[in-house]
C-alpha cells in the first residue's frame, strides 16, 4: 500500500479510540500514525532513501527477510514497551499492526510469522485502484471520526 493509505488508516484507528482515552490524546494519535508507517522503513520510503549509506545499510539488513513485516518482531517490541511506557504500547500496537494487515492484501505481502514460511498475500497492488479507493475511504472516515470527537468534547 501508498504511505497515503497507512497514514489515513493510522488515524481513522487512532480517532476511532480517541474518545475513550483520557489523557495524551494528541499522543496517543501521534504514536498511532507514527507507528502505521514504521515497518516501511526497511524498504528505504523516500524521506530515508535521501541518506543513501543509512538507506543502503537498512535496504540489505532489512529487505531480505521483511522482518519489520511480522509479527514476531511486533509482539516483543510491544511488550518491551508495555513495561517501560505502557501508555505508549496500545497505540504502537494499533498503528503497526494495521500496517501489517494492509499489506497482507498486496502482492509482495507479509510473512507474518516469520522465520516461518507462511506467506500472507493478496492482489492489491499499491497505487492501483483498490489503494486509491481505501485511502478515499478511509480519509472519509477519517473526516467523520474527526467531527465525532469535535462534536463531543
Amino acid at each position: 500500500m501508498l504511505r497515503r493509505t497507512h497514514l489515513a488508516l493510522g488515524a481513522a484507528i487512532a480517532l476511532y479510540f480517541l474518545p475513550h482515552i483520557k489523557e495524551a490524546q494528541f499522543a496517543f494519535l501521534g504514536i498511532t500514525i507514527l507507528a502505521s508507517l514504521l515497518p516501511d522503513l526497511e524498504t528505504g520510503f523516500s524521506a530515508v532513501r535521501r541518506n543513501r549509506i543509512f538507506s543502503h545499510n537498512a535496504h540489505s539488513i532489512f529487505h531480505k527477510n521483511r522482518i519489520l513485516h511480522t509479527y514476531t518482531l511486533l509482539f516483543p517490541i510491544t511488550i518491551l514497551i508495555a513495561f517501560y511506557f505502557p501508555r505508549i504500547a496500545l497505540p504502537f500496537f494499533l498503528g503497526y499492526s494495521f500496517h501489517l494487515f494492509l499489506d497482507s492484501f498486496s502482492p509482495q505481502g507479509i510473512r507474518p510469522f516469520w522465520p516461518l514460511k507462511t506467506h500472507s498475500h493478496g492482489r492489491m497492488a499499491p497505487g492501483g485502484r483498490i489503494d486509491r479507493t481505501l485511502f478515499m475511504i478511509f480519509l472519509a472516515v477519517d473526516v467523520l471520526l474527526l467531527f465525532n470527537f469535535i462534536m463531543y468534547l
